[in-house]
């Protein structure tokens, strides 16, 4: 195989010929080929190969060949070839649900979407787009581009190389529809990347039979009987009961047990933190089933962790975890997260606050501070090594949820598939929201098989 970079021009031609300079053909091994397969995601066309004297690396298109494989712009991309098929690309779909605006298509997640297909379209055929866009009778999809102005524009392209899936809503991400979806794609063997969110639950089991890295995790147990909840809180003093498809730290309950003063409830509703104290445990008990039925179905409860505190508000850490461009998984941002006071979780919406690990812990360890970091992202790498290792479908980017408690061991509480991207809007984060963008960008690059050995 060989792979290179070149320039693609359109010409007005109807025939199928693929004008090819001499230092491109040369650079693809195809010096003195007479024609070739020439492909775009899934879709292929025969061409006629004619070498122009031209410097540099650059291949004329004829209407012909564009309009067959819906190649669907001029300008830089890779070209790579392999046993005559010279395929442009990649082409990368990312995957998301749209909303009916057509400035904002795609609602809180349009910014983003927008950064990853300007960054990607320097590298790529980058776009967004929904369920509903594609068409299985003939294997395309009316795809959204980004122009050089910015705005949306719709294409029709082939099923992509690869595909970065960014669904945001749990329900649809589980749908029928959707599993059929993405069964479609794996059988057409195209890369789909991050597969679903997480369960808790899940994460948790696929990790108790690893004890390298289960002893990261909190004791933790699903649809727990109330004799569990009564045995984690006379052991560990307080304990989180959430629900295992939750996010944003809706539902979550602190339970406590004082001996002798009885049993306390934190949880947030609406915009304020309540706080109830009970003389039973049954009595506790009676409040979690008013709230969330008899069955107490759906939740986890999570042995307490003596956080390490600032100000007397407990902190923990967001790792966002990539895949990059060789395959390995890195940390690329990491926010610290104060809880508010009173607060149940370290969630901003729940009155948390935002600063740079560094500042965090230099207020807590002092000069030691650089040594516990480096500790807590070798912890995070092995972790996400570890789901990975367990997990049946392709992970390309892990949140984790990780504290440090008061003897400085770490622990993991969550583990997200597709992570919320809160921490980059701190002014000290921005720098890492981009890379973490362009590791994105790298891994479709790894799955498509579009990366230069130079870069491996």
């Amino acid at each position: 195989m060989s792979l290179t970079h070149c320039n693609v021009h359109f010409s007005q031609q109807p025939d199928k010929v693929a004008y090819i300079s001499t230092a491109l053909l040369k650079s693809l091994k195809l010096s003195g080929a007479k024609s070739i397969r020439l492909r775009l995601g899934k879709d292929q066309i025969p061409a006629t190969v004619k070498p122009i004297q031209k410097a540099g690396r650059h291949l004329y298109l004829t209407s012909g060949l564009r309009n067959a494989i819906r190649v669907p712009k001029s300008g830089a991309i890779y070209l790579r070839n392999q046993d005559g098929d010279v395929q442009l690309g990649p082409l990368i779909g990312v995957l998301s649900d749209a909303t009916n605006s057509t400035t904002r298509p795609f609602g809180s997640r349009t910014g983003f979407i927008k950064q990853l297909l300007k960054e990607g379209s320097k590298k790529s055929y980058i776009f967004a787009f929904t369920p509903r866009d594609i068409n299985w009778q003939t294997d395309t999809i009316n795809g959204y581009f980004l122009s050089s102005s910015g705005e949306f524009t719709r294409k029709i392209v082939p099923l992509p190389d690869v595909i970065y899936n960014r669904l945001p809503s749990r329900r649809s991400d589980f749908s029928p529809a959707i599993n059929q979806l993405r069964e479609r794609f794996s059988r057409k063997r195209i890369p789909f990347f991050n597969w679903s969110f997480f369960n808790k639950s899940d994460i948790y089991h696929l990790l108790e039979n690893n004890p390298e890295v289960n002893r990261y995790v909190p004791e933790s147990y699903m649809n727990p009987s109330s004799e569990r909840i009564r045995g984690m809180l006379e052991r560990h003093q307080f304990a989180y009961y959430k629900p295992s498809s939750g996010s944003l730290g809706k539902g979550i309950y602190r339970l406590s047990y004082v001996p002798k003063q009885g049993y306390f409830v934190r949880y947030r509703k609406k915009n304020s933190n309540v706080l109830l104290r009970f003389t039973s445990f049954n009595s506790m008990l009676r409040m979690l089933h008013s709230n969330k039925g008899q069955t107490l179905k759906g939740y986890v409860i999570q042995q307490g962790i003596q956080l390490i505190e600032i100000d007397n508000c407990p902190i923990d850490f967001r790792f966002h975890m990539h895949k990059d461009g060789n395959n390995q998984w890195v940390v690329v941002g990491i926010g610290a997260k104060k809880a508010g006071r009173g607060s149940v979780t370290t969630h901003i919406k729940n009155g948390g606050s935002l600063m740079t690990p560094e500042q965090a812990l230099g207020r807590v360890f002092g000069d030691r501070a650089g040594e516990v970091l480096q500790r807590a992202k070798n912890v995070a790498v092995t972790l996400a090594e570890a789901i990975e290792y367990h997990h049946q479908h392709l992970l390309g980017e892990i949140g984790f949820d990780l504290g440090i408690d008061q003897d400085e061991k770490v622990w993991m509480f969550e583990a997200n598939s597709k992570p919320g991207r809160s921490i980059f809007q701190h002014p000290s984060l921005r720098a890492e929201g981009k890379a973490s963008v362009e590791h994105i960008l790298d891994h479709c690059l790894y799955l498509s098989k579009f990366r230069r050995k130079e870069e491996i």
